[in-house]
């Protein structure tokens, strides 16, 4: 879907717009009448280091956000971001145009002190189905130029829709290229499919820059600094800036392979939801989500749905908050993912168990039977399709932290969607760290049976890979994969119209290379009324 245009010269496009207006936007403005409340100057520092984002669109409106942060990874834990005393007032503006000289909108709001002085301005009343531009002010400094969008009015048909989808970006062991050429392809939307950041300290494999305080995330002052350190990112920062975003997680926002209340390390319940709470607070604080997701101690409400006219509906999806315990959870090593066998795991089939939760599942349910949407994207965090392992004693091995762990939650879902003949049903994810396409059958062990839905994995924005030869050996046990490969970086695209859906693996030349090119690994597309991708 591309939103209308405002008139601009033909020579001009709207990423140089957006990178025009985002260097005339930096500075000091003189005129007094945008002076904020809270702060009569900044003595010269810049409160928008952290820059701004969009998202959470809704046919009038959107989310946006900012953070005022002067000094962004400040060691003090009472001064997070070098700010320090109760809300800071601001002025936004909101414009039909890159260059904002056609305001539609401007006000006041608030950076809650509360939540480390972000600002999340829920905006409604505007036109559907186009762009808007915007920027925040205070105390005559001015934030860089971002881009949001409203979706188009009920019952509308856009042309098309342009997605990316990025995960598992990894501050140390990679640069951000990968978002660089994302934002270069302008798309209308770009959803974060979770490890937006890593909690951990890369002691074990070489690094190309480390993350600042040197210490592993466990708190809300060390969350806080993680996700500074990565907002200051300037492929990332541009990214956030040029395209709107929808945003869910995976496990290393809080700590690599939790289910719910559930640490791999076995930690007592109580202990890590207090962790747990940090690190959504600190999520919350680094994110365009709308007042839905404000957190509750240990609790965040991330899933929602975004209906793109009669074109295609996005359900975002949970998949870490609500999980059943972990299958034969018990120390010592059965904490986190891993691989494991019917024998050695019934629990695993249990049909009680659930990857979303009664609740989220409940709803997922309710949103695919009442769509009217010619293309139905469910966008969550980890791969879905089933992926085994036969053993030498003929035995078949799961990985336990994806859908692999949750059989039966997953055969719900997808016999749920051919019950209900649900339109093109296409799933995303990623935290894999490798490409995948895939088709979900009704049922995995019969290669003949009908294929339900189809599946894109993206692989690592700069996250080390997994061995190919672990996969690769085991590729023909499982012929409901079309497509694998993990030796490159990058992100994905979809581009869907009422008669395809086009989706392209792109790969960086080398995550090591802050430079590092861009070319199309693999293409596929999925025709209206037929599940599975064929490559094209």
């Amino acid at each position: 879907m591309k939103p209308p245009k405002p008139h601009v010269p033909t020579d001009i496009n709207r990423r140089r717009l957006l990178r025009q207006g985002a260097a005339l936007g930096i500075g000091i403005l003189a005129a007094p009448a945008i002076l904020s409340a809270g702060r009569s100057n900044w003595h010269g520092r810049d409160p928008f280091t952290l820059g701004v984002a969009a998202g959470a669109p809704a046919p009038d409106g959107f989310t946006l956000w900012t953070r005022l942060a002067p000094d962004p990874l400040s060691a003090d834990p009472h001064t997070p971001g070098g700010m320090s005393g109760g809300n800071t007032g601001l002025r936004y503006e909101i414009a039909a145009d890159p260059q904002l000289r056609r305001i539609v909108r401007r006000g006041d709001c608030l950076s809650e002190s509360q939540f480390s002085h972000s600002v999340h301005l829920d905006v409604r009343g505007l036109a559907p189905g186009r762009s808007y531009w915007y920027r925040f002010i205070s105390a005559g400094s001015a934030s860089r130029i971002g881009r949001a969008m409203t979706l188009p009015a009920p019952g509308q048909t856009p042309q098309r829709l342009r997605l990316g989808f990025v995960s598992c970006a990894n501050y140390e062991q990679g640069y951000f290229s990968a978002y660089r050429h994302l934002a270069d392809e302008d798309p209308d939307l770009v959803i974060f499919l979770g490890d937006y950041l890593y909690e951990y300290i890369d002691r074990k494999s070489a690094t190309v820059r480390r993350h600042s305080d040197g210490v592993e995330a466990d708190s809300l002052p060390t969350y806080r600094n993680r996700y500074a350190q990565y907002r200051m990112d300037a492929d990332l920062q541009r990214l956030h800036a040029e395209v709107p975003a929808l945003m869910t997680w995976d496990d290393h926002e809080v700590e690599n392979d939790y289910a719910d209340k559930w640490s791999p390390r076995f930690i007592d319940p109580r202990q890590f939801l207090r962790r747990r709470a940090a690190a959504y607070q600190a999520y919350y604080e680094h994110m365009p989500v709308r007042a839905l997701s404000r957190p509750r101690g240990a609790s965040m409400r991330l899933y929602d749905e975004f209906r793109f006219g009669d074109l295609a509906q996005i359900l975002l999806l949970d998949g870490r908050q609500y999980r059943s315990k972990p299958a034969c959870y018990a120390p010592p090593n059965r904490g986190g993912a891993h691989a494991q066998t019917n024998v050695e795991c019934p629990e695993r089939l249990d049909p009680s168990r659930s990857l979303l939760g009664a609740r989220q599942e409940q709803w997922v349910f309710e949103r695919l039977q009442r769509s009217s949407s010619g293309w139905n994207v469910l966008a969550q965090d980890v791969m879905m399709a089933q992926w085994q392992r036969v053993l030498a004693d003929g035995e078949r091995a799961y990985w336990s932290d994806d859908w692999n762990g949750y059989p039966a939650n997953r055969e719900r879902l997808l016999r749920f969607i051919q019950a209900q003949r649900v339109a093109n049903p296409v799933v995303i994810g990623g935290d894999i760290h490798s490409y995948w396409c895939n088709d979900l059958k009704a049922d995995f062990n019969d290669p003949s049976s009908a294929t339900v839905a189809t599946e894109f994995v993206g692989t690592s924005v700069s996250a080390h890979p997994p061995p190919r030869e672990t996969f690769a050996r085991h590729l023909a046990e499982n012929p409901h994969v079309r497509y694998f490969e993990s030796q490159m970086r990058g992100y994905a695209t979809l581009e869907m119209d009422a008669g395809n859906l086009h989706a392209r693996f792109r790969a960086v030349s080398d995550a090591k290379d802050p430079l590092a090119s861009v070319s199309t690994l693999k293409s596929f597309v999925v025709e209206n009324g037929r599940a599975g991708a064929v490559e094209t």
